[in-house]
């Protein structure tokens, strides 16, 4: 009786120590530099905006955080690589929607699971599609789009940066909300469509900002919303699909940060905290705004509930359209 007694000491007491220098390697966090890991190449749009968090969140945390790319798979080679980090805060993940919103949607052979083996910390940035058409439809907004495309069926078309693109998939779920059937045009990426655009092969798109707004300005597509729930600040002018008669749409593409399944919570607090920080200063903001996307930001509770939300749509986005993973 007696030993066994010690030997129930000696766990507490064993246990109290662990918990005690987990305690204390998280008061300290950070104590030395954090990877984050960008799962697109050098260069592209996700890139520039980590890049952009990194340097923010640096200032605050005291300490650097070091981009490292690594691309392949549509994101999925650099997200499995973070779920299988050490749970410690010191690697972290620029997270997508195309790789944690709708990857988890379109592939069923993923070696890792997004849901169960990574954290969701916060929100960092939305991307509202706009839909542009080309001068030609007979529609100078959206109600008058919907209203031609039910009077004609099968008669408009739109175009896309690829099967199972957010372009793709966001005209899918704006088909559904509608009630309209309109021709899905797939392209190798969303420049390769402008030129079709601007001539009238195809009807219309849904495109980021940066890309939707020259051809606007420039008179050779006519802008009619944009898909977020609230305006963007890039085109304020902009109504949304919300104002326009489909109350309940709201899509975005959007990044996030992710740290493996058991960091501790005051890891991702602090995380989170900083996420929530750099959203209010106003170098970041500007320079975000100047890539054409909106700075966002949440509770971790709040995004893991966002991103639970974004997989529910693009997974009825997939069933109806039928895509499959290229």
């Amino acid at each position: 009786m007696a030993a066994k007694l010690s030997k129930l000491v000696l766990t507490i007491i064993a246990f109290a120590f662990a918990l005690g220098g987990t305690q204390a390697q998280t008061s300290h966090y950070p104590e030395r530099p954090i990877t984050m890991v960008v799962t697109f190449a050098v260069g592209g749009s996700s890139d520039v905006l980590a890049r952009s968090v990194a340097n923010a969140m640096s200032q605050g945390l005291g300490k650097p955080i070091v981009v490292e790319n690594r691309p392949g798979a549509g994101g999925n080679i650099g997200a499995e690589a973070v779920s299988k980090a050490a749970p410690n805060g010191y690697t972290i993940l620029f997270g997508t929607n195309g790789t944690l919103g709708i990857g988890p949607a379109l592939y069923k052979n993923l070696r890792y699971n997004p849901q169960k083996d990574l954290v969701p910390v916060g929100l960092l940035h939305q991307l509202p599609l706009v839909l542009i058409v080309n001068p030609q439809v007979p529609a100078k907004n959206l109600g008058e789009l919907i209203a031609y495309a039910r009077s004609n069926p099968g008669k408009l078309t739109f175009a896309s940066a690829g099967i199972g693109s957010a372009s793709h998939l966001t005209t899918e779920l704006f088909k559904i909300a509608a009630g309209i059937d309109i021709l899905h045009v797939p392209y190798k990426g969303g420049g390769a469509a402008t030129a079709d655009l601007v001539s009238g092969q195809v009807s219309m798109m849904l495109e980021t900002i940066p890309n939707a707004l020259p051809l606007v300005r420039g008179g050779q597509m006519r802008a009619l919303g944009v898909t977020t729930k609230e305006r963007s600040i890039n085109a304020p002018d902009l109504p949304t699909f919300a104002e326009s008669g489909l109350p309940k749409f709201d899509v975005s593409a959007w990044t996030g940060l992710f740290v493996p399944a058991g960091t501790p919570k005051a890891i991702i607090d602090r995380l989170n905290a900083e996420t929530v920080r750099i959203a209010s200063d106003p170098a970041y903001v500007a320079q975000v705004k100047s890539m054409g996307a909106d700075v966002a930001s949440s509770s971790p509770e709040a995004f893991d509930t966002f991103v639970r939300k974004d997989v529910a749509n693009w997974t009825e986005a997939i069933q109806h359209s039928g895509a499959r993973a290229e």
